[in-house]
């Protein structure tokens, strides 16, 4: 006959029950300690964020005083230009009336492009456009005119085409085809401390400072024509004949001086 499977039953300690519950009700009524780690860690992470809150109102602060700053230079430097312009038709104006001719001073800046690669490029035509930092086709860079410069363009004529860019020409190749060289990289001009952080030593903090600078061949023209990076130029719309790429451009070919006419291929090539 089989026996019924007898069941133990649990065991029941009252003194150790009273203990359980005493002490879960004090842990409920009494309030738990934070962590002293914790409390660091909140205090360290409290001061972090009202560091970042002071800096970035330190830095909205700045941001409004130097856009006030740049545009107050850019007016100045506006109506610089134009008291230049007015000069130079006023001095016309009285060459005329007196019989005479007026005779404008010597263009101080030139831009230079390359028009021709490296095929048949001697070895001294070749280290005068690495010293122009004409490695490229279709590069162009900014030049200081004077009579060392002059020769040295002459040797490279049948490589290159230079002349005498405008304001508006000088304008435009920054803003639309502006790169800064900072530590060796090219980095896009897109905002004004790029510039700042390169050049501020030197008082130039803006787009418009740059710009002043390579128009009026100013005294720190090579620092700043050194932290622009050579512009990268298209090819001209309906590009260069393979017949006239060789001429000068006297001879109705491309390479070579061309004066003011440089602005016109620059807009072909923007």
């Amino acid at each position: 006959m089989a026996h019924p499977k007898r069941t133990r039953a649990p065991l029941h300690n009252p003194q150790k029950t009273h203990l359980l519950s005493s002490l879960s009700t004090k842990i409920t009524n009494s309030t738990m300690k934070t962590p002293e780690s914790v409390l660091k860690k909140q205090a360290t992470q409290k001061k972090l964020a009202d560091a970042a809150e002071a800096d970035a109102a330190a830095a909205e602060k700045k941001a409004a005083e130097d856009l006030k700053k740049f545009a107050a230079n850019a007016e100045k430097y506006e109506s610089e230009y134009a008291a230049a312009e007015q000069a130079a038709i006023d001095n016309r104006r009285k060459a005329k009336k007196e019989g005479g001719f007026y005779v404008p001073a010597e263009p101080k800046l030139a831009l230079v492009i390359r028009i021709r690669g490296t095929m048949g490029v001697s070895p001294k035509a070749k280290k005068v456009m690495q010293l122009f930092r004409l490695r490229q086709l279709h590069n162009a860079t900014f030049v200081k005119l004077n009579e060392a410069t002059v020769r040295m363009l002459r040797l490279i004529e049948p490589y290159v085409t230079y002349g005498y860019p405008t304001r508006e020409t000088v304008q435009k190749l920054i803003w639309k085809r502006g790169f800064g060289r900072i530590n060796k990289h090219r980095i896009p001009i897109g905002d004004n401390r790029v510039i700042g952080d390169a050049l501020a030593d030197i008082g130039i903090e803006c787009t418009a400072d740059l710009i002043h600078e390579i128009i009026t061949v100013g005294p720190n023209f090579k620092k700043a024509n050194n932290f622009l990076w050579p512009f990268k130029l298209s090819n001209p719309k309906g590009g260069f004949s393979s017949k006239t790429k060789l001429l000068h451009f006297m001879e109705g070919g491309e390479s070579g001086a061309r004066g003011e006419e440089i602005n016109k291929l620059v807009k072909k090539m923007m």
